[in-house]
């Protein structure tokens, strides 16, 4: 049976354009990809590039501080949010012509349309059109959703929050993930007056438990409102500001509320369940270790299988697609020892496990330590970081790794290799200190501080 192409890719992200890139321009294969809306996807479009960008924004506000303490005559000014946004969107813009120039340059045909499925080969775009594929790989990725309860249409999500008509005085951002509290940070260094409801008992749940409390500690000290075991009840217009009811019994009035409580993934409507690809309970697309559905020629990567929801990953994934299925290079996806960046302010790099994940995997020491690093504590800062690794005291292999402070996400790409190789509490030891540097304490702990 002949076919349009040998690959049809429903989806213009960053797994959905690297498969259709590397599979057309490395082997040959004819593909095509269909984007409905922008081509770079949640990363690219809005995540983690016009975050990180808000984050540099947001962090300038403190450093005029600081350099004032180091002698400069420097005064603070006002943040102008029109001349940031308006630069904002003209790199977004680039961007996006840089990922359509890359499937162009590689030979793939784009369509600016959505994509269904009508059978195990064949994909129906808008305007009616049907094309038939040999593989069709399904990369339509998640988005954030805000829970159903009285008012909650006045919420806004990290979609909207990148295209805010005018910044806000005062703003609620509601969940305790890592959206919520990179977001938090960056609207208080932006200047705005910043309230962080968490439902639970402490934010960033699941990660090590240490290293969130400092972050929480950190956040507070910032001057970040930051309310613990609180959710919103209800939410009403008042004034041209929202007014919020809270379970601790407060209302207050907030210029913006943003709600970061969850994503589910973009798989409604592609008439999968028809073609008898499964679904899980979230929605999200069934795979096995290979990225491949209940339907041999269909695949799925990235967050519409809720895996590990990161734009690294979603690369990886569609990598091994490739491998598998156009190279003869049967490749599972390695979801193990992923280095992971959390842009809070403090900033937070981890791999592996935290410590309450490896005491009860196995008995383990622990080393940490928490100072003031050299570069704040001058200019009289009293902000703290943290360094904690965690071994194995059985194959004395390095488990996880945990740094809370400036520039963590760099430090952990680098402590990451030597944890995914395996290397051992001695071969850290083994390593010479690079001085005067924060991380070199990874290097310089000789004592645990507990077992556990």
């Amino acid at each position: 049976m002949s076919f349009d192409y040998d690959l049809f890719v429903i989806g213009g992200g960053s797994g959905g354009v690297r498969a259709a890139r590397v599979a057309a321009g490395e082997t040959g294969a004819k593909v095509a990809l269909a984007e409905e809306d922008r081509y770079g996807g949640t990363c690219v479009i809005r995540g983690c590039v016009p975050k990180k960008l808000m984050v540099f924004a947001s962090e300038y506000s403190g450093m005029v501080g600081d350099a004032q303490a180091y002698g400069w005559d420097i005064q603070p000014g006002a943040f102008n949010w029109n001349t940031f946004h308006d630069k904002l969107v003209t790199e977004l813009d680039r961007l996006e012509g840089i990922y359509r120039n890359i499937l162009k340059n590689n030979g793939v045909e784009s369509f600016d349309q959505r994509a269904r499925l009508v059978d195990a080969h064949t994909v129906e775009l808008t305007d009616g059109t049907r094309k038939t594929a040999k593989h069709i790989l399904i990369a339509t990725g998640g988005r954030p959703v805000v829970p159903d309860f009285p008012g909650s249409e006045l919420a806004i999500t990290s979609n909207e929050i990148f295209h805010l008509d005018k910044l806000p005085q005062s703003i609620l951002i509601v969940g305790g993930g890592y959206i919520a509290s990179e977001f938090a940070g960056i609207m208080n260094g932006l200047g705005v007056k910043t309230t962080q409801f968490y439902r639970g008992a402490q934010i960033l749940r699941g990660f090590d438990e240490e290293a969130r409390g400092l972050i929480c500690e950190e956040m507070r000290q910032n001057g970040i409102d930051v309310r613990l075991g609180t959710n919103v009840l209800e939410m009403t217009q008042d004034s041209g500001q929202i007014r919020v009811k809270a379970t601790d019994g407060t209302e207050d009035r907030f210029d913006v509320v943003m709600y970061a409580t969850g994503r589910v993934p973009n798989a409604d409507n592609l008439g999968l369940e028809d073609l008898g690809v499964e679904r899980g309970r979230k929605g999200e697309i069934i795979v096995n270790e290979f990225s491949q559905t209940a339907v041999p020629s269909i695949y799925a990567i990235g967050d519409v299988t809720d895996r590990v929801n990161l734009t690294p990953v979603a690369i990886r994934e569609g990598m091994a697609f490739v491998e598998t299925v156009f190279k003869g290079n049967p490749t599972p996806v390695d979801h193990e020892l992923i280095p992971t960046a959390i842009f809070t302010q403090p900033e937070f790099g981890t791999v592996g496990l935290s410590e309450e994940e490896a005491a009860a995997q196995e008995p383990i020491e622990v080393y940490a330590t928490s100072f003031k690093p050299m570069q704040k504590s001058f200019a009289g800062g009293t902000q703290r970081v943290l360094m904690k690794l965690l071994v194995s005291q059985a194959t004395r292999k390095v488990l996880g790794c945990h740094i809370v402070a400036p520039g963590a996400g760099e430090m952990i790409q680098l402590a990451g290799i030597a944890v995914k190789m395996g290397a051992t509490k001695e071969d850290f030891d083994r390593t010479v200190a690079v001085h005067p540097v924060m991380a070199e304490e990874l290097v310089t702990m000789r004592q645990p501080v507990r077992t556990a």
